[in-house]
């Protein structure tokens, strides 16, 4: 749970690169309502603010692809026919991490391919230090004391565990990525098991 007025400095300050791993629910296609962001309006439900948790974060490596979000929380919750987001909620739905803050290590650095991402980084360490420099920050700014990361994909969970010292988070565990070319069944096997989640 947070407070209102943390859920709106947040909304202001990260709205543009971060969400919330909470989606309406699906109706009759799986990607269905995934980018209905009338339940972030907490003017119309407040009880939106007892399920959002920031000690538990999950982490993307960076924006597939440039998007001007219109409004706040949208990211991971793309409404693209190509996105693959309706796998996270399909994974966590019910689930004690249903409800943790959600951000990319990389911000501002739409590119498709991580492994293009991860060719322009690998020479540029001083980038690398400045974007966890932010990334710290943020999870400073949300209130997450030592928290349980969740890094989507090997290259996130690679960057986080070589350069993110290991004081600021309680336990980093590595999830397969959402875009994976996996059903949403196996996906969600495969999270559940990794997270050892009953």
């Amino acid at each position: 749970m947070i407070t209102k007025q943390l859920y709106l400095d947040i909304a202001k300050k990260y709205g543009k690169v971060a969400s919330w791993a909470v989606w309406d629910r699906v109706g009759d296609k799986p990607k269905s309502n995934i980018s209905n962001m009338e339940l972030f309006d907490i003017q119309n439900t407040p009880s939106l603010l007892n399920v959002l948790r920031t000690n538990t974060v999950m982490v993307a490596l960076n924006f597939a692809r440039d998007v001007e979000m219109e409004e706040p929380f949208l990211n991971f919750h793309d409404p693209n026919p190509h996105g693959q987001d309706f796998k996270i909620r399909y994974a966590f739905e019910g689930t004690e991490y249903y409800g943790s803050y959600m951000t990319d290590i990389i911000k501002d650095f739409p590119m498709l391919s991580s492994k293009d991402v991860m060719k322009y980084l690998k020479d540029k360490p001083d980038e690398i230090q400045k974007q966890l420099e932010i990334f710290v920050q943020e999870l400073k700014f949300i209130g997450a004391d030592k928290p349980l990361i969740m890094a989507f994909g090997r290259d996130t969970y690679d960057l986080l565990s070589k350069y993110l010292c290991s004081s600021v988070y309680s336990d980093l565990i590595a999830l397969t990525h959402y875009s994976h070319q996996i059903s949403k069944e196996n996906y969600r096997a495969d999270t559940h098991e990794k997270l050892s989640i009953k």
